[in-house]
């Protein structure tokens, strides 16, 4: 069982208070895979945000590593907000449970508080402007 305080942890939850992150546990699921599993595969659709509770994942695009995940990162955020297939694969490097939040879950949040709903977007808007960031700063540096 994931708790509140588990949620805290992730960048997705900041800001939120602890009843607000009360309300949205019963809205995850928690999914276990083993070592070698590709749990997002580049090409598909996917509709969920996965938060990496224990373990570590690959990514990876057009058959090359880009970057490894751990606990407390999250992965899956861009098809939620552009419901395009997924830009690249999602492989487990040793066995590792996650807890996801699906498309539908993020719209009974807005239903349920919209409030709670804003402060999740402008929480997966700030991590997505890091990470594109931190790719810029990756291909500025390839070029000189």
């Amino acid at each position: 069982m994931i708790t509140v305080h588990d949620l805290q942890k992730y960048s997705l939850f900041g800001g939120l208070m602890a009843d607000q992150i009360e309300r949205l546990i019963p809205l995850l699921t928690i999914e276990s895979y083993s070592e070698g599993v590709p749990i997002i595969t580049e090409g598909n659709r996917n509709d969920r945000i996965r938060f990496i509770i224990d373990g570590r994942v690959h990514v990876i695009r057009n058959g090359k590593q880009l970057n490894e995940l751990g606990e407390g990162e999250t992965f899956g955020e861009m098809e939620i907000l552009d419901v395009m297939p997924a830009v690249a694969t999602i492989k487990t490097v040793v066995p590792t449970r996650v807890a996801a939040i699906s498309n539908r879950a993020l719209r009974d949040i807005y239903k349920m508080d919209v409030s709670t709903f804003s402060m999740i977007i402008m929480n997966l808007a700030r991590d997505l402007s890091r990470r594109l960031r931190r790719m810029d700063e990756l291909a500025c540096q390839e070029k000189i």
